[in-house]
């Protein structure tokens, strides 16, 4: 009773606070000092320990708990690529740190407009080389990321698997963003975060000159074949339902060990609330367990 009262609290307060100001209308720098302030409510578990550093040239921070040796989460915030930080996933991170046993390594990659496609990208893949070059083995690092941070660790999967580098060991997708040309958005009955306006303007500030059927701006539309294991999780009351059921379409498609998690009346990215909604602690949990089973040793 008291975890429905919660969802409850916590939905209507992301209808409240955080929908009205992913709002096209509202400036993009202003929307950025103001959802800075929102995730304030998203809370690390006590121990995790925050640390600024650079990872192959771009600004990030490590993020630990306990005495992790286990590998090392490549994990890439969202946002819609145009908010969005190291900082305001630090619950997230704390809390995947936790669950996982790993480093969680978040740069903070370059946004549009200021930066559009394919810095995010780029950046993306040169803090995968910088763990490389820190010691960490291909076998020892998993990809993971929500909302456009979601794709974003697809499109990097299949660079890497075009340019024939090794890959991370695992996927994991919390809500992606996966189709910014939002011709197959799905209309739930409630949706408490996103509104489609907003993500249409995000995806051609990020696409640029680029169409946004670029595998590497929307990986639905990519041969998704030999990339690692896959997690995806998603609610059921977030227009990006569709991406993630179609992520998971395409990437069995092109025979991808994927798991697609749907978790119903739960809203975009609702791991944000790990810590203090069971059902986000226990989709944290399975995150978690997802990356341990597939690094190495």
């Amino acid at each position: 009773m008291l975890q429905q009262l919660l969802e409850s609290a916590l939905r209507q307060t992301m209808n409240r606070l955080v929908r009205p100001v992913l709002n096209p209308a509202v400036p993009v720098p202003l929307q950025r000092r103001i959802l800075r302030q929102a995730y304030r409510s998203s809370t690390p578990p006590r121990g995790a320990r925050f640390e600024n550093a650079t990872v192959g040239g771009v600004p990030a921070t490590r993020t630990t708990f306990g005495e992790n040796s286990h590998g090392a989460v490549l994990y890439l915030h969202g946002g819609g690529y145009i908010i969005g930080s190291s900082s305001t996933h630090r619950g997230i991170a704390g809390h995947l740190t936790k669950t996982s046993g790993c480093t969680i390594v978040t740069p903070d990659y370059r946004l549009a407009p200021e930066c559009p496609f394919p810095a995010a990208l780029d950046d993306a893949e040169a803090c995968w080389n910088g763990l490389l070059k820190e010691g960490f083995k291909p076998e020892q690092i998993a990809v993971a990321g929500d909302s456009a941070g979601g794709g974003l660790a697809v499109a990097l999967a299949m660079r890497l698997r075009d340019k024939g580098q090794p890959l991370p060991t695992s996927l994991t997708a919390f809500s992606p963003w996966a189709d910014l040309t939002q011709e197959q958005l799905y209309a739930p009955e409630c949706e408490p975060v996103l509104q489609a306006s907003w993500t249409s303007k995000a995806a051609h500030l990020y696409a640029g000159q680029e169409s946004l059927t670029n595998p590497l701006i929307s990986p639905v539309f990519g041969d998704l074949s030999g990339l690692p294991p896959m997690l995806i999780q998603v609610g059921s009351q977030e227009i990006l339902l569709s991406d993630a059921e179609r992520l998971a379409e395409a990437a069995n498609r092109h025979d991808v060990e994927t798991r697609l998690e749907i978790y119903n009346s739960l809203w975009h990215v609702f791991q944000v609330h790990s810590g203090q909604l069971d059902r986000a602690t226990a989709a944290m949990e399975t995150a978690g367990e997802h990356i341990k089973r597939h690094l190495a040793g």
